[in-house]
């Protein structure tokens, strides 16, 4: 079988990769995955976007998904393997490269598909029949599936997800510029900072937010029509992100209500720096980490109880820092990119191993070897790569 990998946005992953290497930035899962399965990297570009495409984008994805579907579906072939690390992209091509009689076999990761729009692709493009394996991290999404499409179990691949790059977010020495308690925070999707403001306004501390996300814009209802003196929000680079959870005495993420566990990232970015985290309750994988005592849970919009929680928390460092530890190893655990890179590699392979079964034994081979390198030289970013 020949690998493909089709990235939902565009971005440089020589250069991430080169960044990663120097300690600048995480490392990109897709970059690790092309090495490893000597995969072509597709990207979308606006250059050969038609009409057709802009009208098709409507229903689902962007024009220039549509664009490179209709190039991948001229080039792919019954030997080849596409994953799509995204539904907006991955439908697009499943729709087009799905309708041949030699097509290409289609993974397709999904985020989060349970809205108008992705129930209506499903169905109207006949997606159950053209995706041969559907990805995702998220147990309500799985389900979703399930019951609506009728999948079957190896139609879906449940991973834990969002990865994190546990070899660049790591604990760390504090700033000497910090002067009082700090609460940091992150992200933008479904973010509540009123209720934030609203509960460490007459606080000794001060409130730094991260201002920042690939896939989500704030909403008007996101900020408070005045920040308060303590409270301020920006754009922070990689490795300012990562000061800012190590110099943060608590994380609190607070979201209004959504259904795809919005939060996780910045959640699991400060768990693998080993600081103490408050989080907004919600289902799955946040519910239960709040109800096994590894993070602490709070109610929507309840800022009278965030703020008896966070003078609590900051009264009991012994606890907070206990409870930080328990998340650092769950993280290290389940949640480090090494673990989804493994995970999605091996079911790809073990899903299609009857196609190659030389390669599948190089595979096991590589992955062994690579696992144990990175263990051996663990600390050492001259081994973040395959």
């Amino acid at each position: 079988m020949k690998y493909h990998i089709a990235l939902n946005t565009p971005c440089d992953l020589e250069t991430i990769a080169q960044n990663a290497q120097a300690g600048k930035c995480p490392s990109h899962i897709m970059w690790e995955m092309s090495q490893l399965l000597g995969a072509k990297v597709h990207q979308p570009t606006a250059d050969l976007v038609l009409p057709t495409d802009k009208m098709l984008a409507k229903i689902i994805g962007h024009p220039e998904h549509w664009a490179l579907a209709r190039k991948l579906s001229l080039q792919l072939q019954e030997d080849d393997v596409i994953y799509c690390d995204g539904e907006y992209l991955g439908f697009t091509i499943a729709t087009l490269c799905g309708a041949k009689h030699n097509r290409p076999k289609i993974v397709v990761f999904i985020h989060n598909i349970n809205r108008p729009r992705g129930r209506l692709a499903l169905k109207l493009f006949d997606l159950a029949n053209r995706i041969d394996l559907f990805v995702t991290g998220f147990t309500s999404q799985a389900e979703f599936l399930r019951n609506y499409l009728g999948l079957p179990e190896n139609r879906i691949c449940l991973l834990s997800a969002p990865p994190i790059d546990t070899s660049f977010f790591t604990p760390g020495l504090l700033s000497n510029k910090k002067l009082r308690p700090v609460i940091g925070s992150g992200g933008m999707e479904k973010r509540d900072y009123r209720t934030l403001a609203a509960a460490t306004e007459d606080l000794n501390v001060d409130v730094k937010i991260c201002a920042f996300s690939r896939n989500a814009i704030a909403l008007k209802k996101t900020f408070p029509e005045i920040i308060p003196p303590n409270m301020s929000h920006g754009f922070y680079d990689w490795c300012e992100l990562v000061q800012l959870y190590r110099d943060s005495d608590l994380v609190v993420i607070t979201m209004f209500e959504n259904n795809y566990q919005a939060g996780l990232t910045t959640m699991f970015e400060a768990m693998a720096c080993c600081r103490p985290v408050v989080i907004t309750r919600s289902s799955g994988i946040i519910g239960e980490l709040i109800d096994l005592g590894i993070v602490t849970g709070v109610n929507i919009g309840d800022y009278n109880g965030l703020k008896q929680t966070i003078v609590k928390l900051l009264n009991e460092p012994q606890k907070t820092e206990i409870q930080a530890q328990r998340g650092y190893e769950f993280v290290l655990d389940q949640f480090s990119h090494n673990s989804f890179i493994k995970g999605l590699v091996s079911k790809l392979f073990s899903t299609f191993r009857s196609e190659n079964k030389t390669k599948n034994r190089y595979f096991q081979t590589t992955l062994q070897t690579s696992f144990l390198r990175r263990k051996l030289f663990s600390g050492s970013r001259a081994d973040f790569f395959f």
